[in-house]
């Protein structure tokens, strides 16, 4: 009896301990069910686990973060969808780069798309468009950029009348904006003397045109306030921000009218005092200031008297890089004050003559800039291409001729003394 007894209290001491311990295994172990009704990943046969939720003690199982840094994370992110919303509505434009830590601008100089002459024409007539236009190497560089900037030498528009007594007037039809797209370009200037060829209604025009597709411009506006506002671009690490402004038209009443306050126009500047003012005002908001600036003599590879005079005060306002176009034809590079200033760009998809030009390359990080490169390009039938060999050396020993005070190497890339 003492035997059956002993083997009675084993028995369901046993029998505890299994029921207890499957007990506890229920709660602390995943849930098997089958994989027809569940949503997880299927194992063999399958069946599928669900963990059950765990506890929070503290911590979190991601590489062991703190609850605590991942509350500070989701804050900042909150932050910076609240400082991009904000910043689209004053004129911030977020830019991803393709290399984080750095930004890389490219500018090229004028550019036309009048349908009724010969780059245009010359255009629309080839199989692959753009890509027929320019080089390979040269189409990469400009769609590469991080940010590309041209200077849009003409109208937007299928209305008003040309000016009268100007020798060229200039307009595109609305839809070859889609062109500048496919140039990579990600602004445009319009502070140029081609602005307003066609009267306001052009002017006008070309504003909706570029709004309605979505590309930035500088340099022109409804009134005065837009016109000389900045176009800004934040690329996580640094914001830059990006002014235009035309001296061009030297007379009190110029064909290409300057913005009021209550009128229309482009941001005039052969009185520098409201420009450096906005350079004053545009540098306190951005990192690093471009100052893109239509300027000096038509077919002369010399800076005249208001480029320099100007240059200066640029620099002194607070410009971190100057780069001038109008001249038509390349200038020389300078440095003003420490402040890079590129006097002009010249033609770059404008015309069918035969000409040098360049784009200009700069590569800025949190220190500012990095590099600076000029290559030089050819605009032949209608076609520009980057140069290469005897004739990329040709144009390079042209400018260092005419940029007594900088370095350049074999590849474009200088050095500012």
């Amino acid at each position: 009896m003492l035997r059956f007894m002993m083997i009675f209290w084993e028995v369901l001491l046993a029998g505890l301990i299994i029921g207890g311990l499957s007990v506890y295994l229920m709660y602390k172990s995943p849930v098997l069910t089958r994989g027809d009704d569940a949503g997880g990943e299927t194992g063999t046969a399958g069946i599928q686990w669900e963990p059950i939720e765990k506890e929070s003690h503290g911590y979190s199982e991601e590489e062991g973060r703190e609850p605590q840094e991942d509350a500070d994370d989701m804050q900042k992110e909150q932050n910076k969808s609240a400082e991009r919303e904000e910043g689209q509505a004053e004129g911030v434009i977020y830019k991803e780069t393709r290399v984080p830590g750095e930004t890389t601008l490219v500018f090229a100089g004028d550019v036309l798309l009048d349908d009724h002459y010969s780059p245009m024409i010359s255009m629309k007539q080839r199989e692959d468009g753009v890509k027929d236009s320019f080089s390979e190497d040269l189409l990469k560089e400009m769609t590469d950029a991080d940010i590309f900037m041209l200077n849009n030498e003409f109208t937007f528009t299928d209305r008003g009348e040309p000016t009268p007594d100007k020798s060229y007037t200039f307009r595109s039809e609305t839809g070859n904006v889609k062109y500048l797209f496919d140039m990579g370009a990600d602004l445009v200037s319009l502070a140029n003397n081609h602005t307003f060829d066609f009267g306001e209604i052009s002017l006008l025009d070309t504003l909706d045109t570029l709004e309605a597709a979505g590309m930035p411009q500088v340099g022109a506006g409804r009134n005065i306030k837009e016109a000389s506002a900045p176009v800004y671009f934040d690329t996580g690490d640094m914001r830059i921000g990006f002014l235009a402004a035309t001296q061009i038209e030297r007379i009190a009443s110029p064909p290409t009218r300057g913005a009021t306050e209550n009128e229309s126009g482009v941001f005039r500047c052969l009185n520098p005092d409201i420009l450096y003012k906005a350079v004053r005002e545009a540098k306190e908001n951005c990192d690093y200031l471009v100052v893109f600036i239509h300027w000096g003599t038509e077919k002369t590879d010399q800076p005249d008297w208001a480029q320099l005079e100007q240059g200066a005060g640029l620099a002194s306002a607070g410009a971190d890089l100057i780069i001038g176009a109008h001249p038509h034809v390349l200038q020389g590079l300078e440095s003003v004050g420490g402040v890079p200033v590129v006097y002009s760009l010249g033609n770059f998809w404008f015309n069918s003559f035969t000409l040098d030009t360049c784009i200009v390359k700069v590569t800025l990080d949190t220190q500012g800039m990095k590099s600076f490169q000029f290559l030089p390009a050819l605009q032949h039938g209608c076609r520009t291409s980057l140069m290469q060999g005897e004739e990329k050396r040709r144009v390079l020993d042209y400018i260092r001729s005419l940029s007594p005070n900088v370095m350049i190497d074999e590849e474009g890339y200088v050095t500012f003394l």
